[in-house]
């Protein structure tokens, strides 16, 4: 016979056993998928600027897939050569293109110096207000000066984009601003083609990351994939894209910078 002292300590370390046992944790089941975010939708509106060496929105896509985890963007755009925000307004389907495609942000390129400041700010005005309407994100993409139309000059650019930001409280992708940090800091590096006004591969890239980077709210030295499977990419060493992803970086924080 089992002492009863003896017999009630077994009774407690069994039922504190079957306790223990009940509180195990389950391990997750590993078969089940998790939840994917759903893709930002990206419609780029813009001129030769926007489509120049394959177009920003196959490199956005090219840079989504290459990352791991891959940014999921899916992206289209609507242009024409030589147009501004109201050519682009009045005789592309632009509007009709944001109203029905579901997008989650839409990248307006003004070409100022093919146009004038009050029909940018006039476009911007409806462009931005289409973009809202349909729930989405208008981001304007500040582009440069050129020679062939050299009315304006990139402090004007810039000006004009900041008093549009201001007016509409819309966000700017300050390409232009970083295409002037790069010349400055290193000039031998051609942000130009040969035309002398269209984006050579430095200029294409240092655009992608600046808009990337705006979008995202990422640093931008951190979209680094390799390979990155853009036409003529190669041209840029490793030394040079690790540059131009700093320029953005630093032309981002100096564009938010209080004034």
């Amino acid at each position: 016979m089992i002492p009863g002292s003896f017999s009630r300590g077994f009774l407690l370390l069994a039922v504190i056993a079957l306790i223990v046992a009940g509180c195990k944790t389950v391990a997750p089941d590993r078969s089940i998928s998790p939840v994917v975010k759903k893709p930002s939708r990206i419609l780029f509106v813009g001129n030769s600027f926007t489509f120049w060496r394959g177009g920003l929105s196959r490199h956005m896509k090219a840079l989504s897939d290459a990352m791991t985890p891959p940014l999921g963007y899916e992206t289209s755009s609507v242009v024409r050569g030589g147009a501004s925000l109201e050519v682009m307004w009045t005789q592309t389907d632009a509007a009709q293109q944001i109203a029905t495609g579901n997008w989650d942000v839409v990248i307006l390129q003004e070409d100022l110096p093919e146009t004038n400041v009050d029909s940018f700010r006039k476009y911007s005005h409806k462009f931005v207000q289409a973009v809202r309407d349909v729930g989405a994100r208008p981001i304007l993409f500040m582009a440069w000066e050129y020679d062939r139309l050299n009315w304006i000059s990139l402090d004007e650019i810039i000006d004009a984009h900041r008093k549009m930001s201001a007016e509409l409280q819309v966000e700017v992708a300050p390409v232009g601003l970083a295409w002037r940090n790069s010349r400055s800091i290193k000039p031998d590096l051609d942000m130009y083609a040969r035309d002398r006004e269209h984006p050579s591969v430095a200029g294409m890239y240092l655009s992608l990351m600046v808009i990337e980077a705006t979008i995202s709210g990422a640093d931008p030295r951190s979209r680094d994939p390799e390979p990155l499977p853009i036409r003529g990419l190669k041209r840029l060493d490793h030394e040079g894209t690790e540059f131009l992803r700093g320029i953005a970086h630093q032309s981002i924080n100096e564009w938010k910078a209080p004034r």
